[in-house]
This record gives structure tokens, sequence and C-alpha cells, in this order.
């Protein structure tokens, strides 16, 4: 291959995206405009969750009970109800999803230190949110049944067992487990598959369809070299969007970046080679501008979306589609950034990875140069 043609044909597609508003959106405004919107509206947090209270007892002890669930961050208490018909009304408006129904006798059976039961109503529709805000409000009743127990025995001049379990949890990596610090690197990962995949697979079609693939067949030009130069500018692309979302994540979002920088872009530019190169097999392949965004749609953005573990844990998947994710390289490549946007791991840890995404650029830019024929078929 000769540095001279690859720069020409690199000149000619640079000249092409910038003269084609459409591909320098889907390059660059696509990207950012995914990042702002994901960023933004998908959030895995369970917070404020939607209450409402139906407090028979109306008594000093049922109303400490209640203050427990709206002194914290986890639910909002929206209103207070005096049937079961309100409840039932305001889930199914969605003014609520939980709801709290102390009964009559709540504080005498707290005060006689018996065993209380409170009814918490849910509604089961969205079953993930429903039962972390069930997880909640058993934390929160267990912390209310201890403080109870606690003063019972103040009262009773007891001084409280010594060997008490005390359990102190300390979260590493995401300290404050807050859901966009773990879903922005994957959602890095996934918008530079399908983005650098659909601009690649529209290069080669374009040239059938427009009629210049016979001018640069008739030239001096090799396979290798025309579809090299091809993904200089896609490459080129690639990069600054990755700049551009470590940016926003910084300034915008303040995603912390705890490890390498080199090692994140090092990774980067082997898994944008992959990408490219997938993308530029099925623009061969199809020859059709239409056909070849809509086999990338299919090949890259569904997969990068529901098996790579950018959103749905791979290991809650059934058996065989978890061997399916063995072949989704941005499965390794959003494992890559999280290691590296959370945790500071190294090429040690990343090491299976890494060369998962290197043999998979590899294989497929050679079969995309052994699949492509200087000649009118």
């Amino acid at each position: 291959m000769k540095f001279q043609r690859i720069k020409a044909v690199a000149k000619k597609e640079f000249l092409h995206v910038f003269r084609d508003p459409r591909s320098l959106g889907m390059g660059i405004a696509i990207p950012m405009l995914l990042l702002f919107l994901f960023g933004y509206a998908l959030t895995l947090d369970v917070d404020k969750v939607p209450l409402i209270v139906w407090d028979q007892s109306g008594t000093h002890a049922s109303r400490d009970f209640i203050s427990h669930f709206s002194g914290s961050r986890y639910f909002s208490l929206n209103r207070y109800v005096d049937n079961y018909r309100d409840i039932e009304h305001a889930i199914d408006r969605r003014d609520a999803l939980i709801a709290l129904i102390i009964p009559v006798d709540f504080a005498r059976q707290i005060e006689s230190g018996r065993k209380t039961s409170v009814q918490v109503l849910l509604d089961g529709s969205d079953s993930n949110t429903a039962t972390i805000a069930l997880g909640y409000a058993d934390a929160v009743a267990l912390s209310y049944s201890q403080e109870v127990a606690l003063g019972q025995l103040r009262r009773l001049g007891v001084a409280p067992a010594a060997g008490r379990l005390d359990v102190r949890p300390r979260v590493w990596y995401n300290a404050d487990m807050i859901s966009k610090n773990y879903i922005f690197p994957g959602l890095i990962a996934v918008i530079m598959m399908v983005i650098t995949a659909l601009l690649t697979s529209l290069t080669v079609a374009r040239e059938w369809e427009t009629g210049t693939m016979e001018q640069l067949i008739s030239t001096p030009l090799k396979g290798p070299e025309l579809i090299v130069g091809k993904l200089v500018p896609y490459f080129t692309i690639g990069i600054l969007d990755l700049l551009l979302s470590m940016l926003v994540g910084e300034f915008i979002f303040a995603i912390p970046l705890r490890g390498s920088l080199w090692l994140l872009f090092g990774m980067s530019i082997v898994f944008l080679i992959g990408a490219l190169s997938l993308g530029m097999l099925i623009s061969i392949i199809a020859k059709s501008q239409r056909l070849a965004s809509q086999i990338a749609m299919v090949a890259t953005m569904l997969p990068a979306f529901l098996l790579s573990g950018f959103i749905f844990p791979i290991d809650n998947m059934p058996l065989p589609i978890q061997g399916i994710t063995h072949i989704i390289t941005a499965r390794y490549f959003v494992a890559i950034l999280r290691g590296i946007y959370l945790k500071d791991v190294g090429l040690d840890i990343l090491a299976g990875e890494a060369g998962f995404l290197a043999v998979f650029g590899v294989v497929v830019l050679a079969l995309a140069i052994k699949k492509f024929r200087k000649k009118i078929v």
C-alpha cells in the first residue's frame, strides 16, 4: 500500500463528509444529542417514590412512623387518604406507587411491645421499581422498629446488649450509587458502536449507487488502499466523538474518570477499528445504502443496547442469550470503559476484553479487504 493513495482517498472522503450535512450530522450532532437525551432521561435511580398514607391510628406514634418515610429521600409523601377507593384511584392514575396503611391499634401495639402489622400496597405494573421501593419500605420499617426497641429498653433502665450486630456498609467505586456514573460509560460505547458502523456502512455502497466506483476501479488504487483511506475520516470522527463525550461527561454530568486517560484512548482506538471495519464489510456486501443501513442497525444497535450489559445485566439473561453476548463487541468495550472510569483498573485486568477487540478488529478488517473486488460484477 502507498501512503499517497491512501491520503488521496481519505481527502476525498473528508470532502464528502464536510459537504454532506447529513453525514456530518450523523457523525457528530446525533451522538451529542443521544448523550444529552440518555444522560438526562435514562436513570436507574429510584428515589422520591410517590407515597400516599391512610393513617387510621392518628396518634403520635403513627405520625412518628410516617415521618421516617417523609424524611427519607427515597419517598415523597403526596397526600393522606381515608379509604381504599382513594388508594386504588391514586395508584391507577399513577399519583402513587406505594400506599401505607396504618391500623387503628398501631400505637397500642407499639407501646405494648407486641408485633405490629402495617399494610403496604404497591403498583406492580412496574415490577422493578416496585421491588426496589418495597426494599426501601422494609429498611425504613426496620429502622423505626430498632428505634422503638431501644427507646423501650432505655425507659426500663436496661442497657442495649453489647453484642448487637452493627452492619456498616461501604460502597466502592460508586460510593453514592448514582446510576448515571454507571450508565454514562456504557452509553459512550453504545453510541460509538452504532454511529461508526452506520457511517462506514454507507461509504462503498454510496460509490456504487452514484456511479463513482467505476472511476475508482479504473485507477491504480488497490483495494486495501481504498478501504483504509475511507476508514481514516470516520476514524477521526469517532475519536472526536469520544473526546466530546468525555468532555460532556466531565463538565455537564460530572462523571468521574478515575483511570488512565491514555488507556482509555488506546482501547477506544482498538474498538473503533473493529466497529468501522464491520460497517465497511456490510457496505461492501450490501452495495445498497438502504440495505446497508438496515443491516448495520440490526447488527449493531439492537445488540449494543440489549446484549452488551449497558442496561440489562448479562448474568440475569437466559444461558443461551448469555452465550450470544460473547460475540457482541460492545459488551467488551462497555466493560472496559466502566473499569477505567469507575475502578481505575489497568490492562492486566482488561487484557481479555482488549484481546477480543483486537482480534475482532483484525479479522473483520481482513474480511473487508478480502471481500472487496476491483471489478464490476
